[in-house]
């Protein structure tokens, strides 16, 4: 089945309504370990046993970040088969079917075709996790998001004849299961963008901060960072004699493509952040800072989140496309490669980790 990668969820979990039924499944029971505290017991009066409809059944809440709406689910035990290897029948997942008395259908805003979520975040039943444990391997993973084609998803770490180099950062510090980056300020062409910096920097209420998602096409600003943000690449970019055009939602800033010759005029962000041994940054180049929503129509990739915005940067999508990102479970440590299309190589190459 086709699954959207969600680096926020907490399991992976698929849709029971389309008559789905597995002969080696069996639920995880309101009793056993693998059940977290406080999860409600369910129960099914239907018949025959199947994933959704077993009684005595731990739940848990099953979350759609793309339509904003959780549901309650059965979590069970089953094998898992991926292209290589076949996971224990002890794999835990989760189902859920859509609420007779909701009317959101569960699989509500995924894309034709996806039938759940793969969740990585840095919980015990999340795949890496999961596999860590069943075949002795490191707890991480790594990802190449495609701009078109296929991308990757490694467990268990990267090739070992892979060349591509990496930077390094630490991820996490605070009860979240998210993967929460220390970014210290954001630059343009060099030039730092100024801006009360209180939301780059996690509170202890949860506010503020810089997450990196899978959950948006583009990345999502607060206000107070965007605004300036703006306003200092487009000015770099007016110096660079590129035009703008009327914006189109839900972008701020559209440029005439005709007026940019090349790449190298684009205005270079970068993310500044603290790495394990020096200071590092996450570059932003014309790839990834520009879309084209038509012919001739090049708009800044950035949203605005609002004034009423929880996290200050939420580095999603567009952002993320076609370079390689790997996340140690073990170390907190996040591993990021500068974009691959800088070295004529895409997410979809099979020579691109």
């Amino acid at each position: 089945m086709n699954l959207a990668i969600d680096l926020s969820g907490n399991y992976l979990w698929y849709e029971c309504d389309s008559h789905y039924n597995s002969s080696s499944y069996n639920p995880v029971t309101c009793v056993s370990p693998h059940c977290p505290q406080g999860s409600p017991c369910l129960g099914c009066d239907g018949s025959p046993r199947k994933p959704g409809c077993t009684n005595d059944t731990c739940g848990f809440d099953v979350v759609n970040p793309f339509s904003d709406s959780t549901f309650i689910g059965d979590m069970g035990h089953d094998f898992l088969f991926l292209p290589q290897i076949k996971l224990p029948q002890t794999f835990v997942y989760g189902c859920a079917e859509t609420s007779r008395f909701s009317s959101i259908p569960i699989l509500s805003g995924l894309a034709k075709g996806i039938k759940g979520i793969l969740g990585l975040a840095r919980t015990p039943h999340t795949l890496p996790f999961q596999i860590s444990s069943s075949f002795n391997v490191p707890p991480k993973f790594t990802l190449c998001l495609p701009s078109s084609g296929k991308g990757k998803l490694f467990i268990g770490g990267r090739p070992s004849s892979s060349i591509i180099s990496l930077s390094q950062t630490g991820f996490g510090g605070f009860s979240s299961t998210e993967y929460f980056i220390h970014v210290n300020s954001i630059t343009i062409n060099d030039k730092p963008v100024k801006f009360g910096a209180s939301f780059l920097f996690r509170d202890e209420n949860g506010n503020g901060g810089s997450v990196i998602s899978t959950m948006s096409p583009y990345t999502v600003l607060h206000h107070s960072i965007y605004k300036p943000f703006v306003r200092d690449f487009v000015e770099a970019a007016t110096a660079k004699n590129i035009k703008r055009v009327k914006s189109v939602h839900p972008f701020g800033e559209c440029f005439d493509a005709n007026t940019i010759k090349d790449g190298k005029a684009v205005p270079d962000i970068k993310l500044a952040m603290d790495g394990r041994f020096r200071k590092v940054s996450y570059g932003i180049c014309a790839h990834n800072s520009l879309v084209e929503v038509r012919k001739g129509v090049l708009c800044l990739a950035f949203v605005d989140g609002g004034e009423f915005a929880v996290t200050g940067v939420v580095l999603d999508g567009h952002q993320l496309r076609d370079r390689v990102l790997e996340f140690d479970l073990s170390t907190s440590v996040l591993s990021f490669s500068s974009s691959l299309l800088l070295q004529n190589k895409t997410c979809s190459d099979h020579s691109s980790l």
